[in-house]
């Protein structure tokens, strides 16, 4: 999970990073079963990204997620008893939630099928019609 730097930015992309400071960090108690544990300790993580807010984007990034993700965005995390596990792991799921809004699929390039596989389709048909016309009961004409 190496895509936060130590100059504080989390990389998203190789095209987009966003300051960590530009995020909104927020600590709870977890639920669940715990003991004394986990009820005196903060260990849920939320982080929330406002997308509409931020200077870090460019414009075609901000439109891109505004339109897949909404203005804000918001990773969970409170797997383990650690807040600093829990905060890596909300960072990451932010991060790949982010990634896959920028993500853009390439264009499809329709292509023909090869003459060897029409061949062999056509080859394919005949011999399963062949099967079918076997199956039939005789003809009472021939």
């Amino acid at each position: 999970m190496q895509h936060v730097a130590d100059d504080g930015w989390l990389q998203v992309t190789r095209s987009c990073r966003i300051p960590l400071a530009a995020l909104e960090w927020r600590v709870s108690r977890s639920g669940g079963p715990g003991g004394q544990h986990a009820n005196t300790s903060d260990t849920r993580v939320e982080v929330v990204f406002r997308i509409d807010e931020s200077d870090a984007l460019g414009p075609r990034q901000r439109d891109r997620l505004l339109d897949r993700l909404g203005p804000v965005v918001t990773a969970v995390a409170a797997d383990t008893r650690s807040q600093a596990r829990n905060r890596e792991v909300a960072l990451e799921r932010l991060r790949s939630k982010l990634a896959a809004g920028l993500h853009v699929a390439p264009a499809r390039r329709p292509t023909r099928p090869s003459a060897a596989a029409t061949a062999e389709r056509v080859e394919q048909k005949r011999r399963r019609a062949q099967v079918k016309r076997r199956r039939r009961p005789p003809d009472p004409d021939d």
